[in-house]
C-alpha cells in the first residue's frame, strides 16, 4: 500500500477539489470560448453533420407522406365502390375506418422517429447556424453540444405516442375521418332499403344483416368523439412543429 503522499499516479494539485476551491467553470462554456466559430475543421464537421441529419429527416418525411397517401387512396377506392353499386352494404365503411386508424398508428410511430431527428436539426440551426450568421461567439455558450452528444449515444423519443397520433390526426387524418363519416351517412340515405322518417328510421337503417344498429351507431359515435377529443387535447397541450406565437419569442421551445 502506498504511503500518504506517494501516489501510484501523478496528481495535479491545482485540480484537487476542496471546500476552499471555487466551483469549476462550466466545461461546455470553456470549450465554446476556446473553439472559434471560424475554425475550418469544426465548421466543416458540423456542416456535414447538419446535412446528414437534414437528409435523415427528409427520408422520414417521405415515409410520413407514403402512409398518408395510402390512407387517402384506400378511402377513395372504398367510397367509389360503395357509391357505384346499390347492393354494396354501408358497413364497408367500417373497414375503411379500420384501415385509416391503422395507417394513422403506423404514421404516428414514424413521426416519433422523424421528430427525434428533427430535434437535432433544430438544435444545430438554433445554436450553430444562428451564431454563424450573427457572427457572435457569445451565442455559442450553453450545453447544447452535450445534449446533442447524449442524444447521439442514447437516442430518445421527444414526444409520446398519444401526442404523435394527435399531431398527425390534427394535420391530415381528421379530414379523412370526416370524409368517411359524411360518405357513410350519405350512403345510408341514398341506398336505404326503405324510406326513412326521422331519427328512428335512420337508426333502423344502420342495421346490416346480423350486425345490430346499436353497434354501428357506437362505431359512429366512438370514432367521432375520439377524433375530436384527441385533436382538441393535442391543440391545448402541445405546440406542434411550427406554431404561431406572434411577437412572443420567449415562448419558442428550442
Amino acid at each position: 500500500m502506498d504511503k500518504p503522499g506517494n501516489c501510484s499516479y501523478p496528481i495535479n494539485e491545482s485540480a484537487v477539489a476542496n471546500e476552499n476551491t471555487p466551483p469549476a467553470r462550466n466545461e461546455e462554456a470553456t470549450v465554446s470560448l476556446q473553439r472559434s466559430i471560424y475554425d475550418p475543421g469544426y465548421v466543416n464537421a458540423l456542416s456535414h453533420f447538419y446535412r446528414g441529419e437534414l437528409g435523415r429527416i427528409m427520408v422520414w418525411r417521405q415515409r410520413l407522406d407514403i402512409t398518408t397517401n395510402w390512407a387517402i387512396t384506400s378511402s377513395t377506392a372504398i367510397i367509389t365502390i360503395a357509391f357505384s353499386n346499390r347492393e354494396v352494404p354501408h358497413i364497408i365503411f367500417f373497414f375503411n375506418l379500420a384501415i385509416v386508424w391503422g395507417m394513422l398508428w403506423i404514421e404516428a410511430r414514424r413521426y416519433r422517429f422523424y421528430d427525434a431527428f428533427r430535434a437535432r436539426v433544430r438544435m444545430l440551426e438554433a445554436h450553430f447556424l444562428v451564431p454563424m450568421v450573427m457572427e457572435n461567439r457569445e451565442m455559442l455558450h450553453g450545453e447544447w453540444k452535450k445534449l446533442v452528444c447524449e442524444d447521439l449515444i442514447l437516442p430518445r423519443f421527444k414526444i409520446s405516442k398519444l401526442e404523435a397520433v394527435g399531431r398527425r390526426l390534427k394535420r391530415n387524418y381528421v379530414f379523412i375521418f370526416i370524409l368517411i363519416i359524411v360518405a357513410w351517412i350519405t350512403k345510408i340515405f341514398l341506398h336505404a332499403s326503405q324510406p326513412m322518417t326521422g331519427v328512428p328510421g335512420f337508426y333502423h337503417a344502420l342495421r346490416v344483416g346480423h350486425i345490430p344498429s346499436w353497434l354501428v351507431a357506437f362505431i359512429f359515435v366512438a370514432t367521432l368523439l375520439s377524433v375530436i377529443g384527441i385533436s382538441f387535447y393535442v391543440s391545448k397541450k402541445t405546440t406542434g412543429e411550427i406554431s404561431e406565437f406572434g411577437t412572443h419569442r420567449s415562448l419558442w421551445r428550442i
